[in-house]
């Protein structure tokens, strides 16, 4: 997606959602349309859903179905709250977890870098973006990739991520771990409304 595509979108949504709109440059203030300085209106409770579900699914890089298609099934879950196991379900996507690793810096890096052959789980090749990890699973690189230039500078990025509880990462093996399972904390409740988006989903 070009980045001045990501600009409209994020400033319409509210939000820095994509990386290159995480900077000083980049501000979510409403602007002043007309005469007299009218603001937009207020928005409806529909609208307000509609809003807080584009926020999650462009967060994840998601299509709508992909999208409607994890809320469906965690609405379908017996004895979860939908809104926990939807975040556990888009929290432990393959290309998620490998951005939160920090072997990736944005979440479309991390799909190509699956897409193309270039990570493992428990050794073996995959080339499945969305593929599930549940607890014990090792997320790997391929040995051949390592010297790629697509993983120049992998060291220094890993330095300056810190992968949330659930998962952890050995810089000597350059293998990550998922050692349980994600927890929505304060910091992603305010920055996800996911309740909004299950009520979007139940109309």
């Amino acid at each position: 997606m070009v980045k001045i595509k990501q600009f409209k979108i994020a400033r319409r949504l509210g939000a820095p959602i994509f990386p290159k709109c995480d900077n000083p440059h980049f501000s979510t203030t409403p602007k002043i349309h007309g005469k007299g300085g009218r603001r937009f209106s207020a928005r409806s409770e529909y609208s307000k859903q509609l809003l807080e579900k584009q926020k999650a699914r462009y967060s994840y890089g998601l299509s709508e179905k992909q999208f409607s298609n994890y809320v469906k099934e965690a609405m379908e879950k017996k004895g979860i709250k939908p809104i926990i196991e939807l975040y556990t379900l888009l929290e432990t996507r393959l290309d998620n977890s490998i951005y939160r690793l920090g072997i990736a810096k944005t979440r479309r890096f991390a799909r190509q870098l699956v897409s193309h052959g270039h990570i493992t789980i428990n050794g073996r090749r995959v080339t499945i973006p969305s593929r599930q990890l549940i607890q014990g699973d090792m997320i790997g690189i391929k040995k051949a990739s390592l010297e790629k230039p697509l993983f120049e500078g992998l060291t220094e990025n890993l330095k300056e991520k810190t992968p949330p509880a659930w998962l952890s990462f050995s810089s000597k093996t350059k293998e990550g771990k998922v050692e349980g399972t994600p927890v929505l904390s304060e910091q992603d409740e305010a920055s996800l409304d996911l309740p909004s988006v299950i009520e979007f989903y139940s109309r």
